[in-house]
């Protein structure tokens, strides 16, 4: 196949590819589901008053609120963390007045009572002719203040209550450590018991419980972007003004913080990663399966988790890709490609699943493995975890290069190495014979993710003071390894040749990963590559790039790392406008939570960056934006930055330092550097950074 490639007969290597390469049967037709439905009735009579719902972000609380009747109604809703449980709370103020009948449902599932206020729901998830499932048990368990609680087959009843409270508990078998066979408890009495001790908590004491630990994690960062009023509107309205070309900088911060509530709901440590959906999902057969697609959207769901200092939850994505590379990755490389190392495909799921049939478009790809140990030298960078980067990083880095070392081969005519045979995550060209093709050796993306992954190897190993055999091949192969090229018309091209391209306005813009995530192409190493990135970006939109919510989400960290703060701004506000659900939801279509995660983290980058070295100030901040703050971003090599600005200029900056690293600080031109000491505040004024 790659002889072929070489010589430019496509056709024939994509046959042998379809052939021989990706010939194994599907096996990813399973799907993330639903845990199943609680349903609330209650009659209220005919006239409804009042009605409002709101999310506090800061407190992770829903409430409804209402009138019926001349009684005014509160629901609350939480997930506690501690506690493990799902809360709602029901009040009046009015005594007796809480009626309602709580039903559970789901299919493939047995509902019955457990006791006088209890329902007890188990089953086996299943899809289609895949009957083996995670085994469940979810316990709904009421309590009420006066009045009446009774049990009927699959409902609670609670009549004439002055308040009541529904606690919902669950369990399952599911084993992360090795899917294929499940944890041996029972799942039952663990929902009984997580339900029980929820009840023995007062009310307040539970929400208190919860508050406190969201909070914890919440309350690190504050952002304000105009000092304007903020509009008396409900979300969904100011969306709709946003569309209409309304600036809302205070929109982009509910955005933003948004987004960060997402990440801390969605991935505690112990849990599994966002997927897809994130938690979200409300079917059974879920688009995609809110699988893991690691061609970007997985990664992409954790690009805030170190700037917008929530390190704590990275840590299920870290537990789910060791988790891949010890029980599939590693076999993978071996069995199917006959290397050392470990290696993933373009998706996988919770039963760590390795594609090995598909549409070369999109299954011949074999650096979402490699991708995904980018964020464990990340997190060491923030941070300056030395026995996390011994015992996690250095391991998953070192397997992913030793299967990029026997991946590699020499381009005949040029003698550089280049990763193939592949395709550019999703995309297709035109090869000379004018006909289709997706298959290549020596793809942009590939190499850049080869070039990022050796030298954060490299990178780990100095930290650790490790030289031996692996870390001098990983040397030599870098220096032979063939970057990227620039076009005839100045572009970065995506493939090893100017092709041209049947869909010039693709949602994935893969020749830029070393603008973003990457960091192969800065300003002070690699400005022709800086203007080779731009006039792809630029090519790429003018054909009608962008469309979908994560793409676009992309873009604004692009054009932050460009520096060009008005075109950032441009693709927040078509974010908000084309790419955002009424309730703040992303949407590829349908609805994808990655653009969420993606957009609060372009956001940050445009404030803050420190992938080069410097923690560079505002380098993105738009006219929109002209006065506010942020407080408590990360900036890597341990810092937690604030600064403060009026009138687009830079009135004040604190830097805590945490490790006590070097400082290098930049904004505009001025570039200030000093020593630190770990936990010493340091900060500076005016532009000149006093």
């Amino acid at each position: 196949i790659r002889r072929l490639l070489f010589e430019g007969n496509y056709a024939q290597a994509e046959k042998l590819v379809r052939r021989r390469v990706l010939a194994g049967p599907r096996g990813d037709r399973t799907t993330y589901q639903t845990l199943g439905d609680l349903f609330i009735e209650t009659d209220l009579g005919n006239t409804v008053t009042q009605y409002r719902r709101e999310l506090d972000l800061d407190t992770a609380i829903a409430k409804t609120t209402f009138t019926a009747d001349g009684v005014e109604y509160t629901r609350e809703v939480f997930c506690s963390a501690p506690d493990q449980v799902l809360v709602a709370r029901f009040t009046a103020d009015k005594p007796g007045r809480i009626n309602f009948v709580a039903t559970l449902a789901r299919t493939n599932a047995v509902v019955a009572p457990h006791d006088n206020n209890c329902l007890l729901m188990t089953g086996q998830a299943a899809f289609g002719r895949l009957t083996n499932g995670v085994r469940f048990a979810v316990v709904l368990k009421a309590v009420s203040d006066n009045g009446h609680v009774t049990t009927q087959q699959n409902s609670i009843v609670v009549s004439n209550a002055n308040s009541a409270v529904l606690l919902l508990a669950a369990a399952t078998d599911y084993n992360l450590r090795n899917p294929d066979v499940p944890l041996r408890r029972d799942n039952t009495a663990a929902a009984l018991q997580q339900a029980r001790a929820a009840a023995k908590l007062s009310y307040q004491n539970l929400r208190r419980r919860s508050v406190t630990a969201h909070q914890r994690l919440f309350r690190r960062v504050k952002l304000k972007l105009s000092d304007r009023p903020v509009p008396e509107l409900p979300t969904d309205q100011r969306l709709e003004n946003i569309k209409h070309g309304v600036d809302d900088p205070h929109l982009v911060t509910l955005y933003f913080q948004f987004g960060r509530y997402l990440l801390i709901s969605s991935s505690r440590p112990g849990d599994l990663p966002a997927n897809l959906q994130g938690i979200w999902n409300e079917h059974m057969a879920a688009p995609w399966g809110a699988d893991y697609h690691i061609n970007i959207n997985l990664q992409m769901n954790y690009w805030p988790a170190e700037v917008c200092n929530l390190a704590e939850c990275h840590e299920p994505f870290f537990d789910f890709i060791e988790a891949f590379a010890a029980n599939t990755g590693r076999r993978a490389a071996r069995d199917f490609y006959g290397m050392h190392g470990f290696v993933a495909h373009y998706t996988t799921d919770p039963w760590l699943y390795f594609p090995t049939a598909g549409n070369p478009q999109w299954a011949l790809w074999q650096m979402g493995g490699a991708w995904c140990t980018r964020h464990f030298i990340e997190h060491y960078w923030f941070n300056g975890d030395k026995r996390f980067l011994r015992e996690r990083a250095y391991p998953i880095l070192r397997d992913a290069v030793q299967f990029l070392l026997d991946w590699l081969v020499e381009d005949p005519k040029s003698g550089a190495l280049v990763a193939g045979p592949s395709a550019s995550p999703e995309n297709t060209f035109f090869a000379p014979d004018g006909k289709r093709y997706s298959v290549s050796m020596g793809t942009a993306m590939d190499q850049e993710i080869v070039w990022d992954t050796f030298n954060n190897f490299i990178a780990a190993a100095k930290e650790l003071r490790i030289s031996n055999n692996l870390t001098h091949q990983v040397e030599l192969a870098l220096s032979k390894l063939a970057w990227p090229k620039i076009g005839p018309d100045g572009r970065l091209l995506e493939w090893a040749q100017p092709f041209d391209e049947p869909e010039p306005g693709h949602r994935h813009i893969s020749h830029l990963y070393g603008l973003h995530p990457g960091c192969q192409f800065t300003f002070r190493t690699t400005p022709e590559y800086m203007t080779a990135a731009r006039k792809s970006l630029e090519y790429r939109l003018a054909h009608g790039g962008g469309h979908t919510g994560w793409s676009r989400a992309w873009i604004i960290n692009f054009w932050a790392r460009l520096r060009d703060a008005e075109k950032a701004y441009e693709n927040v506000q078509l974010l908000l406008q084309k790419s955002t659900l009424p309730n703040m939801f992303d949407t590829h279509p349908p609805f994808q939570i990655d653009g969420n995660f993606g957009g609060t983290a372009g956001i940050a980058e445009m404030l803050i960056q420190s992938h080069d070295g410097q923690i560079t100030l505002l380098p993105a901040l738009p006219q929109a934006w002209r006065t506010g703050y942020f407080k408590g971003l990360r900036a890597r090599a341990g810092f937690e930055v604030s600064a403060w600005w009026r009138d687009g200029k830079l009135e004040r900056t604190q830097i805590k330092s945490l490790l006590g690293k070097h400082c290098s600080v930049r904004y505009g031109e001025v570039v200030k550097e000093f020593k630190t000491k770990p936990g010493r505040l340091y900060t500076l004024t005016g532009q000149n950074l006093d």
